[in-house]
């Protein structure tokens, strides 16, 4: 992920954006002060994982080894209601610039029969499921108490359990992640019958004027039943974050601003996005074939059949890119705020 890399700058309002392109990896433009890229990397990482201390099937070290074995450069281990120690382990995996543990929590709280699950990423202590008397307001109750504790929430898949819809996540605030898809095979990414697929609550979100960015897990729980389809299993999905340096802060400053793409297979060689344009290439694999897809209002706008693709963009309102390959894998560039002249 660091062979070399493309700095460039524009000027929009005032204010400069600034992109960087790195293979592997992508660029999230926003409208703020211009930020100095050039020594930043690209970071891949799993966000959503389980041990033996909730309801895995393998010791924190197996799981730790699972991740760093297969080239991943952090890991938040999120066991249901418990903050598994780190510390120790991150002293005889970690090693620097090369892999990161950051603790981690996955609150998990009930209101009636509905599960509600939000993760702590980077949370200084553990956290308690706060309860509520309805959806929205236990799910705003648990990210409060998340940022009381130095973490960042991201809210975990939604329609498990069809326990939240489009409406309970519309009126929740200080959040910026939220899971667009997640590896177990229960979970219900794509919606049905009159429930929507997360990609289609992103953009309602989106569309509304929220600033939502989409992160992809394996959420895995079994390392040791490879055979089982109902198994959930590691590797199905991950996020690539683009940091000045792997330390905890430094990667969820980078989340908080959208600066990553998420990933259930297919890795991108670069990206580059401003509110004037998207220009992206895949990382072609072997005779797999790609589409390249512009969503803007929820409706996919224009779609270009092969591995590289630019679009212009103008107007106002959001735009994103999602990437498909013809084995089912997909790959999410974040939007990007276009604002109104």
């Amino acid at each position: 992920m660091t062979r070399g890399m493309v700095l460039f700058a524009v000027a929009l309002t005032g204010l400069a954006v600034t992109l960087v392109l790195r293979p592997s990896g992508m660029a999230q433009a926003q409208v703020a002060p211009a930020v100095d890229r050039a020594s930043w990397r690209w970071y891949k990482g799993n966000t959503h994982t389980h041990t033996l201390e909730s309801d895995g099937d393998s010791t924190p070290e197996e799981v730790t080894r699972w991740y760093q074995e297969r080239g991943y450069q952090f890991l938040v281990l999120s066991d249901h209601n418990v903050l598994t120690p780190v510390d120790a382990l991150a002293r005889q995996f970690g090693k620097a610039e090369s892999f990161l543990l950051v603790a981690g929590e996955e609150i998990t709280d009930r209101v009636g029969e509905k599960p509600l699950h939000v993760n702590g990423l980077n949370v200084s202590r553990l956290v308690a499921a706060q309860g509520g008397p309805s959806v929205p307001a236990a799910l705003q109750r648990d990210i409060d108490a998340i940022r009381a504790a130095n973490g960042v929430p991201h809210i975990n898949h939604p329609n498990f359990g069809w326990a939240i819809s489009h409406a309970d996540l519309a009126g929740l605030e200080r959040y910026r992640l939220l899971e667009i898809f997640n590896g177990h095979p229960t979970v219900n990414n794509f919606g049905g019958g009159d429930a929507p697929g997360m990609e289609e609550v992103w953009d309602r979100l989106l569309t509304a004027g929220q600033r939502i960015y989409g992160i992809a897990v394996d959420d895995a729980h079994y390392f040791k039943r490879p055979w089982d389809p109902l198994a959930p299993k590691p590797g199905k999905g991950w996020v690539v974050v683009q940091a000045p340096r792997l330390e905890a802060a430094a990667l969820m400053a980078s989340l908080e601003n959208g600066d990553f793409y998420a990933s259930t297979g297919v890795e991108l060689e670069s990206y580059a996005a401003s509110p004037a344009a998207i220009d992206v290439r895949v990382r072609v694999a072997g005779t797999t074939r790609y589409r390249v897809q512009l969503v803007r209002g929820g409706a996919v706008v224009q779609t270009v059949d092969g591995p590289s693709a630019r679009f212009a963009l103008s107007g106002r309102g959001y735009a994103r890119v999602v990437v498909r390959d013809s084995n089912g894998a997909s790959a999410w560039g974040q939007p990007v705020f276009i604002p109104q002249h």
